[in-house]
């Protein structure tokens, strides 16, 4: 009886589709579109209680956001308002969204370091208590850099580490159970070809807390093994790839390609355009940052070796992270140049556009992902806001869920 009804379900699907003059995308051409999920949108984590007090998130530099300079669109006003994603039901309603318009998974920037988590309440007692928890499938993206006390920076005062990206061997073997056992498991962490999918921000302090490249791909072999013992084909690992340095610790590697070759990547990706590109104009168009970032796509294609899932990023606006004390100018995240005009029509034809790329290629990857469901001080984000309303939604729902 269930199976019937199902069955029916879905056929009255197809057929509303193809009254309106549209099908469903299945089969070969259905792309898996996966959106970065950053989690500072919670009250009291332990560590943000220590550094900023009770009740603090980032909310409070978005609440505090001022125009910068001429044309500079701030604050930003989220449409459902300052809500804490560590409640099921806030994480219910943003499930229902994006499972409703076509966002299949979401990929949490993920924080574990030698002495515990960061910003774990979101996902372990938000998104997988959520009733809902099941309409989307999720994954982690290790972001393993160095945390600098940037929320918000004062312009050319000293950059104060809090917590060091690298750990050690065992402190990683750790870590591999931990994953393996409260996140791998579940049945709607996302997998690809059977492997769990597991992706590295930094991979130079991945490999400095081993201290040499044969050291670190053994690490990686280890919880490949692990996983599998525990009936999953394996780890996915990907790589995060950048070229362009952002955050103010950051350095860019010298030896990609040796990097994915050596260590055995499966796959590789970006996070963000600007990794791959300048802005040199302090409102920096939309569609000039998306061709050069398509340039790059192009190289990192022939060039890595492994498949590369492409990014498609909304906009790029981080001066609510800069004190409004300090002068604003382009010297150095987050006093950085912008990106301008970043439509809902200019960001549906750069989904357009990537969606037509991958199946373009009828032996590459059907993986591509979004910066980011929610960077709300870094100005790129598909939650709905005052201006826009549920747009930017849409336009993935419309790219990449019917034709």
């Amino acid at each position: 009886m269930k199976k019937d009804l199902s069955i029916a379900i879905i056929f009255l699907a197809v057929l509303a589709a193809c009254i309106s003059g549209k099908k469903a995308i299945s089969g070969a051409d259905k792309i898996t579109v996966a959106a970065y999920y950053f989690a500072n949108y919670h009250t009291d984590d332990p560590r943000n209680v220590i550094n900023k007090g009770p009740g603090w998130s980032e909310w409070e530099l978005v609440k505090a956001a001022q125009p910068r300079f001429p044309g500079h669109r701030q604050p930003n006003v989220p449409l459902w308002g300052y809500v804490d994603e560590k409640d099921p039901k806030v994480m219910a309603m943003k499930i229902d969204a994006a499972a409703d318009n076509g966002v299949d998974c979401f990929i949490f920037d993920w924080y574990m370091y030698e002495d515990g988590p960061f910003l774990n309440r979101c996902i372990d007692e938000g998104f997988l208590k959520a009733k809902n928890c099941d309409r989307i499938k999720f994954g982690l993206m290790w972001a393993n850099h160095d945390w600098v006390d940037i929320h918000p920076y004062a312009r050319g005062a000293a950059q104060k580490l809090l917590y060091p990206g690298k750990v050690s061997p065992k402190r990683f073997d750790e870590i591999c159970d931990f994953v393996i056992k409260e996140y791998f498991a579940k049945p709607n962490y996302w997998k690809i070809d059977g492997k769990a999918y597991f992706s590295v921000y930094d991979v130079q302090k991945f490999v400095e807390g081993f201290g040499s490249m044969e050291a670190t791909k053994a690490a990686m072999d280890r919880m490949r093994e692990k996983a599998i013992a525990t009936g999953l084909k394996g780890v996915h690992w990907n790589l995060v790839a950048w070229g362009k340095p952002i955050l103010p610790v950051e350095k860019a590697p010298a030896n990609t390609l040796e990097l994915i070759k050596m260590l055995g990547f499966d796959s590789a990706t970006s996070y963000v355009w600007i990794h791959h590109t300048e802005l040199p104009d302090t409102q920096t168009y939309y569609n000039w940052v998306r061709d050069r970032y398509f340039s790059h796509w192009d190289k990192a294609k022939t060039e890595y070796g492994v498949p590369y899932f492409p990014n498609v990023t909304m906009g790029w606006d981080p001066s609510p992270r800069c004190d409004l004390k300090s002068e604003w100018a382009n010297v150095g995240y987050p006093f950085m140049n912008t990106i301008k005009n970043n439509t809902p029509e200019n960001f549906k034809t750069a989904l357009k556009m990537t969606k037509d790329k991958l199946l373009a290629d009828p032996n590459g990857p059907r993986i591509m992902n979004i910066n980011c469901w929610n960077e709300w001080t870094e100005g790129s984000y598909l939650e709905p806001d005052t201006v826009n309303g549920m747009k930017f939604l849409e336009a993935v729902k419309v790219t990449f869920t019917i034709n």
